[in-house]
């Protein structure tokens, strides 16, 4: 069965894998951890059966073609991979997540509400499930594996589906065959520092949308621009990924030649029209609580 806990930094410091098991003001930089059993993580593997993840890209009322994006050429850029889930109630899923440094090499940074399923309307949890990582996800197959998500976590300061500030989470996955993540595909570098707006962005995701069906990376390179209200700060785009795409890198100073650049957010929401497609992107900037969640997560 899954766990979930509380941990804070100081509880991390003070006692290594030992767990706080109440919760921790936000102010104490408190990240909620979600565990997988070792029974979990090896029926979420055998869940997900080629035919089972390209049946998520099989209805024919996926969001139509995105316009603006495009599909990526070549191999998928180092570190990408596509998530996948069930939520419970409700059905399978899938988000975008990409390794970045860490202690372990066997993390990945997505976005909150990929892993944080909420409430339904009676107020019953929703349960996330399942969850696994296909590195280098392409053309429909995932070249590496796929790997068990052993832990995954998100700050206390993130409230859920429906909030959009801090909707940022991270992951840790076992190490298949020996092998940890970070090894076979790579990372994308992260940065917390402030970065002026507008600024060049490379936006990439696994949509699940009529132009590929979730089955290959689909990118846009547009400019992002920073906004901030009383409520949260935010980046946004003109990229029109559809669902499936959550998650994904924001890049600046992306280098095409090899594939590498710097995330400084992650793709959170968009605004849809009547018609399902997107219109824009928005991305949670990252705050102090999102950079504690990184510096910690190579304790998962």
């Amino acid at each position: 069965m899954t766990s979930i806990l509380v941990r804070s930094a100081a509880t991390i410091a003070a006692a290594g894998a030992a767990l706080a098991m109440t919760a921790v003001p936000a102010s104490a930089n408190a990240d909620v951890v979600t565990e997988v059993s070792e029974a979990d993580r090896a029926a979420a593997v055998d869940y997900w059966t080629p035919e089972r993840i390209k049946q998520l890209g099989a209805d024919e009322r996926l969001a139509p073609a995105e316009k603006i994006a495009t599909e990526w050429e070549g191999a998928p850029p180092p570190g990408l991979g596509r998530l996948l889930y069930t939520s419970e109630p409700g059905a399978d899923g899938s988000c975008t997540a990409t390794v970045v440094p860490s202690p372990t090499n066997d993390v990945a940074f997505t976005a909150g509400h990929c892993l944080n399923g909420g409430l339904m309307p009676d107020d019953t949890p929703v349960n996330i499930t399942n969850v696994v990582f296909a590195p280098a996800f392409d053309d429909g197959t995932a070249p590496h594996g796929i790997f068990p998500v052993r832990a995954f976590a998100w700050p206390d300061t993130y409230g859920g589906p429906m909030a959009s500030a801090d909707d940022d989470a991270v992951i840790a996955v076992d190490p298949v065959d020996g092998k940890h993540v970070a090894d076979l595909v790579g990372t994308q570098d992260i940065s917390f520092d402030e970065v002026p707006s507008p600024v060049d962005s490379t936006i990439v995701g696994y949509p699940v949308s009529r132009l590929a069906r979730g089955e290959s990376p689909v990118s846009c390179a547009l400019p992002a621009t920073f906004r901030s209200n009383s409520v949260y700060s935010s980046w946004r785009s003109d990229c029109d990924m559809a669902g499936g795409s959550s998650g994904g890198p924001w890049l600046r100073d992306f280098d095409p030649a090899t594939g590498k650049g710097t995330i400084f957010s992650v793709t959170s929401k968009g605004t849809v029209n009547s018609d399902g497609t997107t219109e824009d992107l928005n991305s949670a900037a990252f705050t102090d609580a999102v950079r504690g969640l990184y510096e910690r997560s190579g304790q998962l």
